[in-house]
This record gives structure tokens, C-alpha cells and sequence, in this order.
């Protein structure tokens, strides 16, 4: 066999092969490229650009509608949600955002919580409890039962110690009615007209004896005595009065006596009076005067320096600290308990607000050519390159099918 024989069988396949392999190549190429459309003068040139480039905004849609139609219907989503918001999952976020919640206290330099916190108590008790509280005195149970209480455990078995008692009379004798007080008393109680009805009832009204001393002698000169005597020698009244006081041991019985004084020896019917004029006094209070009391408090209470030591003491404080995973735990609940009623409402709602598919479409129409080939060549690499050598085999095949054809001709 001469070499023009030879190279008359061996052509077939090899051409065949070289022409399938780079034909296969050459179509997958032109999957994506060009990436723009070619021109000739103002004619452009056909298969330009590539048929992905060309048809990108279409393959966006339909790439959105697979995902949307098959991938991420309303039950997926459900399920998903379900899987994401699993009673763990969430108890450990809401309990990660506590924690930075306290956590952020601590490094708040420019005290916004802190003033955010004192506007809330000012507001709370300057203007929301004094309305609060005067509309709640209208009624006729207003406090009832804790006034009740605080009558009952604490005013009605109220009792002065010894100690007490002797402080309180000393304040008494001192302060209260001292011998000075006691001679103006005298002075302004003496006066002619009671000095009169004082002499002309006693010689009414006494026999025998006092009869006699009454009519006789009479007790008007005295008491007018008496009172020069508190006009004219006021230190020496002053001191009389002083010695009778100490004499007549008045400290020791207003001592004694104020130590009996209690609630519990006056009458059942006196004392149920008492306490319903004490809750009476306490409702009529409230409503009169009761929300500018709170509201002149509220005004001078530093809600600032109050607002801080709160946060500080949170932040500081076991029992917070300690609550923190029972109260993730109770909110996560709820959540769950609201998500089994309402989470399909919920992901209905949420996939028009999402807008998923536009997002897909957007994403898709701006990713560039290059990128995109490179994405589908990160993932169908080796079935491009398969189908490439494919096509070199094919062409050897039917090569070789060529040169027998020739060779029995």
C-alpha cells in the first residue's frame, strides 16, 4: 500500500475527530460568547453576542419561575420557618439578645437608655399615675382593703414604749404648754365675765360649809388676785407654775397616760368609725389633692440619677441575670404558640414583601456573562468537557466509517 493510500484511509478519522472535538468546543463557547454583540459597519453580525448573553433577561424569568414554581413554594417556606424557629433556636436568640442587651448598658457612654428610662418614670410618676390615681379614689373601695389592713395591724395595735412616752411628754411640757402658755391660758381665761359666773355659780350651788366661805368671803377677789398676779410678776408666776408642775408630778402621769393611750380601749362601733373616717380622709385626699403631691414629688426626684442606678443595679443583679433564660424561654413559647396559629398568614404576607422572584431575576440579570460562565463552568465543567471529547470520538467514528466505505469502493 502506497503512502496516497494511506493517507487516503488515515485522513477520515483524523479530520473527523478533529473536526468534531473543536465543532463541540466551538458550539459550548458560543453558549457565552461572545459577551457583546459584533458589528460590521451598522450590520451586526449573526450568532452575536453569545445565546445565554442574548437571552439573559429571559433565562433571569425562567431561572425565577423554576425556583419560585418548584424549589421555594409557600410550603417549603413553611417548613423552613418551621426548622428555623424551632423552641431551641429561638429560647437561644432571644436569650443572646438579652444578654446583649444588658451587656450594651454597661458601654452606653452617652446614657441613652438611661434618659430614655428617666422619661419613662417621669412621665409614669408625674402625670399617668396622679390621673391613675385620682380616677381610681372616685371609687367607694379605693384602697379598702390594704387601709384596712394598715388600721388593723398597725394604728389599732399601736403603743407608745416607756422611752417614747417620756420623750413625748417632755416635748409636751416643753414645747406644747409650758409654764408661760399656761399663765396667758390663765390670763385669757380669767376674765370679768368668767370671774363672775364662776362667783355666782359657786354661791348658788354649794351649801354648808363652802356656803358660808362662798357668800362670806367669795372667790371673785381671789381669781382677780390671781390674775394681776399672772400680769403683773410674769417670772414669778412662771416659776410658781414650774414648781406645781414638777409637784403635782404632771410629767409622770402625761407619761403614764400617754403610755395607756391605744385604740384597742375605745369602743368596737368608736373604733370601726375611726378607720372608716381614716380610709374616707385618705380617698378625699387623693382626689383633691393627691395628683399635685405625686406630680411636686415626681418634679423633684432626680429621674436621671434614679434611671442610672436602676440600670446599674440590673446589670449587676443575680436575680435578672438568673431570669433571663426562664424569660427567653416563656417568649419563645409565646412565639411558637402564635407561629402554630398564624405562620401560614405569615409566610403568605411575607413572600410578597420579599419578593423573592425579583430578587432572583435582579441578581441573575446583573451578574455579567463572564461570571456567569464561569458559575456554570464551576458546576457542569466536566460534562462541557465530555461532551467536547464526545464529539472528537463521534468524528473519529464516523471517520473511520468514511475510509472503510473508501477502502471497499
Amino acid at each position: 500500500m502506497d503512502l496516497s493510500t494511506i493517507w487516503l484511509v488515515a485522513a477520515p478519522p483524523v479530520i473527523g475527530g478533529i473536526i468534531g472535538y473543536f465543532t463541540n468546543d466551538l458550539a459550548i463557547k458560543m453558549l457565552f460568547r461572545p459577551y457583546r454583540a459584533l458589528y460590521i459597519g451598522k450590520r451586526q453580525l449573526p450568532f452575536t453576542p453569545g445565546l445565554i448573553p442574548r437571552n439573559q433577561e429571559r433565562l433571569a424569568r425562567r431561572i425565577s419561575d423554576t425556583i419560585m414554581g418548584s424549589l421555594l413554594t409557600p410550603e417549603e417556606l413553611q417548613n423552613l420557618a418551621r426548622r428555623l424557629l424551632q423552641t431551641e433556636r429561638v429560647q437561644a436568640a432571644l436569650l443572646w439578645l438579652l444578654q446583649l442587651s444588658l451587656d450594651q448598658l454597661g458601654v452606653d457612654k452617652e446614657q441613652k437608655t438611661a434618659r430614655i428610662l428617666a422619661n419613662i418614670l417621669r412621665d409614669l410618676f408625674g402625670q399617668s399615675l396622679p390621673r391613675l390615681l385620682k380616677v381610681l379614689a372616685r371609687r367607694e373601695d379605693f384602697l379598702e382593703d390594704q387601709l384596712n389592713h394598715i388600721f388593723d395591724q398597725i394604728i389599732l395595735e399601736f403603743q407608745l414604749t416607756d422611752e417614747q412616752a417620756g420623750k413625748l411628754a417632755d416635748w409636751v411640757l416643753q414645747a406644747v404648754v409650758p409654764p408661760d402658755v399656761l399663765r396667758q391660758t390663765l390670763i385669757d381665761f380669767l376674765t370679768d365675765r368668767n370671774i363672775q359666773v364662776i362667783d355666782e355659780g359657786f354661791r348658788e350651788k354649794t351649801s354648808g360649809t363652802y356656803w358660808v366661805v362662798a357668800n362670806l368671803f367669795g372667790i371673785r377677789n381671789s381669781l382677780i388676785r390671781l390674775r394681776a398676779f399672772c400680769l403683773d410678776e410674769r417670772e414669778a408666776c412662771n416659776s410658781v407654775l414650774a414648781e406645781l408642775i414638777f409637784s403635782l408630778g404632771v410629767k409622770q402621769r402625761l407619761k403614764e397616760w400617754l403610755q395607756n393611750l391605744s385604740l384597742q380601749n375605745l369602743p368596737v362601733s368608736t373604733v370601726r368609725q375611726l378607720r372608716k373616717t381614716m380610709r374616707e380622709s385618705v380617698r378625699t385626699y387623693f382626689q383633691d389633692r393627691g395628683s399635685d403631691v405625686l406630680q411636686g414629688l415626681s418634679q423633684s426626684v432626680d429621674w436621671q440619677n434614679v434611671a442610672s442606678i436602676v440600670l446599674n443595679r440590673l446589670q449587676t443583679s443575680d436575680a435578672v441575670t438568673q431570669s433571663l433564660g426562664v424569660v427567653s424561654q416563656e417568649l419563645a413559647l409565646i412565639l411558637e404558640r402564635y407561629l402554630e396559629k398564624d405562620l401560614e398568614k405569615i409566610v403568605a404576607q411575607a413572600i410578597p414583601i420579599l419578593n423573592i422572584d425579583q430578587v432572583i431575576t435582579d441578581r441573575v440579570r446583573a451578574t455579567s456573562p463572564a461570571d456567569l460562565e464561569a458559575a456554570i463552568n464551576g458546576i457542569v465543567r466536566n460534562e462541557l468537557q465530555a461532551i467536547v471529547t464526545l464529539g472528537g470520538i463521534l468524528g473519529f467514528v464516523i471517520g473511520i466509517l468514511q475510509s472503510g466505505i473508501l477502502l471497499l469502493r
